[in-house]
């Protein structure tokens, strides 16, 4: 997980659990790690910038002079101020309103969308601690509506440890049907599946099994591209415009001809890589034992106090 950033709060509010209200305030619960491009002028260097343009008179615009309107006709719109999408429903854009409880699991993964802490306020750590509870003990999650911005959601709180976090989900009709599309018919002999292959794959999914440890993974395309970013500054190459490679072709994917080589193969790559990391962790292990000496002490200080 992401550490660090500033704690800024999207809204203060309560969660609507029937009778009660339990005050808490709600956070982002993820941050971009995208890098940030500019759009440059290849001709001479200079950053593209955009405007704001009154498409009537083609002026630039400046920020204290842009509303928003909704057009209701050609050329008809009405204005809405930041006011009028709060009074539109006060109590919607403040509370985190429990309309349901489902089951834990019944929520198919295509529908969550993004998460948030909520965090109570201090006269509400009991009740909040109560519906926490009472979710982890029932096994439920709690469907919620909630506005944020302009827009109102479809929300679950799920128990993560001591927290409830939501997580807000897409609505069904925002959910392309799987009917449109085309995938493999249910069943082994239906795909000409048979059971030594199953048997294989099955063997493959054991082996690779662990626990769950998302600090494990990270982005690498973005790792190497920044490193790729740095090469370049380093090598004076900062003003540059890297034109497309001539003579290279598109990766092709490749065909599955035969499966039972590509599991076996797949095997064993895992027992090599294995084989590979225990030698690794034996001779980092062997290095930490080596007694430092004087001099590398010295010279450890050295670099420390440099």
């Amino acid at each position: 997980m992401a550490r660090g950033g500033s704690k800024r709060a999207v809204w203060k509010g309560d969660i609507a659990f029937g009778l009660v209200n339990i005050p808490i305030t709600l956070y982002p619960g993820s941050s971009a790690s995208e890098l940030d491009f500019d759009l440059i002028d290849q001709r001479d260097m200079a950053p593209v910038g955009y405007r704001r343009i009154n498409k009537r008179t083609g002026k630039e615009m400046t920020e204290d002079n842009i509303v928003k309107g909704y057009r209701y006709e050609d050329d008809q719109y009405v204005i809405m101020s930041d006011e009028d999408f709060k009074q539109a429903n006060v109590e919607a854009t403040q509370t985190v309103d429990i309309v349901a409880f489902v089951r834990e699991g019944q929520i198919e993964p295509y529908y969550y969308d993004t998460p948030y802490y909520l965090e109570p306020s201090k006269r509400a750590r009991k009740s909040y601690a109560l519906l926490r509870e009472t979710l982890r003990q029932t096994k439920k999650v709690a469907v919620a509506h909630v506005v944020l911005r302009t827009k109102q959601h479809l929300a679950v709180l799920i128990p993560v440890d001591a927290m409830l976090l939501l997580i807000t989900l897409r609505y069904a009709h925002e959910i392309r049907s799987p009917e449109t599309f085309h995938f493999p018919e249910l069943g082994l002999k239906k795909v000409g599946l048979n059971e030594r292959e199953i048997g294989m794959a099955t063997r493959l999914v054991e082996d690779m099994t662990e626990e769950w440890d998302p600090r494990q993974y990270h982005d690498t395309y973005r790792e190497d591209l920044l490193a790729r970013v740095r090469a370049k500054v380093k090598a004076g190459r900062s003003a540059v415009v890297t034109q497309p490679e001539e003579g290279k072709e598109p990766r092709r994917s490749a065909e599955i001809i035969d499966l039972m080589s590509l599991l076996k193969g797949s095997l064993k790559g895992k027992e090599g890589s294995d084989t590979a990391r225990k030698k690794k962790t034996t001779a980092r292990s062997e290095s930490s034992r080596r007694r430092t000496t004087p001099e590398d002490a010295g010279s450890s200080r050295r670099r420390k106090h440099a």
